[in-house]
């Protein structure tokens, strides 16, 4: 086995179930056993966001461009900027999107979980209410 240069996979729109607003998903990496790992680079339009969701494995993102916000559930709100790195444990309900004047991308580190777990990778919750979004 040697180095190999992955194909680049078509853009996709953020579904409208998941994201409120313009979102761009590049799928850079998914793994293939043993590895699990998932990377993809996220590009969300001023205002754009996502819903709540969890991740069975946890989630790392990594803030390439621009100014968004994370938050998890009953958590404060993180203002992230351009080299901000920030970490959502297993299982722990979370949003992140870019500000509501300012676009952001950040790369997505997820990691599927053991195939004998069955559960799902991502759980997908509610948009935001009113008023959770400072915007």
């Amino acid at each position: 086995m040697s180095t190999e240069r992955l194909p680049q996979r078509p853009t996709a729109t953020g579904a409208a179930e998941m994201f409120v607003g313009h979102v761009q998903v590049d799928m850079l990496y998914s793994g293939e056993e043993p590895s699990r790992a998932r990377l993809a680079s996220v590009r969300f339009a001023p205002g754009a966001h996502t819903a709540w969701h969890c991740h069975a494995v946890g989630q790392t993102l990594h803030v390439t461009a621009g100014v968004g916000y994370v938050q998890s559930r009953g958590g404060e709100l993180i203002e992230l900027r351009a080299g901000d790195t920030v970490r959502t444990p297993p299982g722990e309900w979370h949003w992140h999107g870019a500000s509501a004047d300012h676009a952001m991308t950040h790369l997505t580190l997820t990691e599927a979980p053991d195939p004998a777990a069955d559960e799902p990778e991502a759980t997908w919750g509610a948009h935001l209410a009113d008023g959770e979004y400072p915007g």
